[in-house]
């Protein structure tokens, strides 16, 4: 298993970035700006990870994905411990804001976060189409921290 930062040509790994940030434009305001990760192991791109810098000592992840056939085999939690373990020492908080899903919410909290704040309603003001996990429609967005 290897994880690289790619530097150059972020959009190729689209396909993988909309399973974590559903609407091409919301991704948008990030890529540029942030730090790409991917986790490769026997060739397959496994999982990827964009971060930023939110200032003051905050790193944000801002998508996180894992390819649908490994999803649930911690290539998710492993890409966390990495940008974790990388970053400690250069800022003092990592923090991630999510939808308020039942899968979403808890894997976060299980990787170490734990629940800061919501923003009431930012999902369904800046998504064009309503988004559904688990039959729940996302309405809010949740922010976690963890200390680094």
């Amino acid at each position: 298993m290897e994880i690289r930062e790619i530097v150059e040509n972020k959009r190729d790994f689209l396909p993988l970035l909309l399973l974590a940030d559903e609407q091409e434009n919301m991704i948008d305001l990030y890529l540029d700006r942030g730090r790409m990760f991917i986790l490769e192991e026997d060739g397959i791109t496994k999982s990827e990870c964009v971060v930023t810098d939110e200032g003051e000592g905050v790193l944000e992840i801002q998508n996180l994905a894992v390819a649908q056939p490994f999803q649930g085999q911690g290539y998710g939690k492993r890409m966390i411990e990495f940008v974790a373990d990388h970053f400690r020492g250069e800022y003092r908080i990592l923090q991630v804001g999510t939808g308020d899903s039942p899968l979403t919410v808890p894997f976060y909290e299980h990787c170490g976060f734990v629940q800061d704040h919501i923003i009431k309603n930012y999902i369904i003001d800046h998504y064009d189409q309503p988004i559904f996990e688990c039959g729940k429609q996302l309405i809010d967005k949740v922010y976690l921290r963890m200390g680094l």
